[in-house]
């Protein structure tokens, strides 16, 4: 089971750079260069990228991860600072039990059922308390208890056509209780909108 995780700290003062960073599609196709182009026509989830976009004391960073390693040499030359690490011992040596810290931006949304007569079967955002529940719940089914949970709301991702997912970031900490599920989790990505940013789950031992 091995999967790579990427970082990288983009050059702001390049218009290539900025155009991926404003449009999601442009910077979807950027960041699938990384892997192979012949892996079928579910390559992202073939290949296992997911991606985050953060904003830190450093500056605007890209974290990427996928079970295929990175072909760094595709990208354009001086497009960032860019470090690579396998994250194997980390995800192998979950086990029940253990403290951990995460950070995921997630799109927390649910279809509506039929009682919401014109609009059944649309996805609605969810937000506030309902947001922090879903989270809650998701994590659950994928291995973790959430003990606690910080929701900060982030710009909304609009794709293209009329596609929008609203974005929100969980951090906190929680306790697994199925290391088999959430090592699941971390290299499949949890909810909506994974080719836009959303459902990277990030863990790291609590100490």
């Amino acid at each position: 089971m091995t999967a790579w995780l990427m970082r990288i700290l983009p050059d702001l003062k390049r218009r290539d750079v900025n155009n991926d960073l404003r449009d999601p599609d442009r910077l979807h196709k950027r960041l699938m260069l990384l892997v192979p182009d012949d892996i079928g026509d579910q390559a992202r989830s073939t290949a296992g990228v997911l991606f985050r976009v953060e904003e830190t004391r450093q500056g605007t960073q890209l974290l990427i991860q996928s079970r295929m390693k990175p072909e760094l040499e595709r990208l354009p030359d001086g497009y960032g600072e860019i470090s690579v690490r396998e994250i194997d011992t980390l995800i192998g040596h979950l086990r029940t039990g253990l403290r951990v810290h995460y950070r995921i931006a997630a799109n927390p949304s649910k279809r509506l059922g039929r009682t919401a007569g014109e609009n059944a079967g649309k996805i609605k955002a969810l937000r506030g308390a309902d947001a922090e529940e879903w989270w809650v719940a998701k994590a659950a089914s994928h291995g973790l208890a959430a003990t606690t949970v910080h929701a900060l709301s982030e710009r909304d991702i609009r794709a293209k056509g009329s596609v929008r997912h609203a974005v929100v970031r969980f951090d906190g900490s929680g306790v697994v209780t199925n290391p088999d599920a959430l090592r699941e989790a971390v290299l499949a990505g949890i909810g909506r909108g994974k080719s836009y940013g959303c459902g990277l789950l990030s863990l790291a031992v609590a100490r």
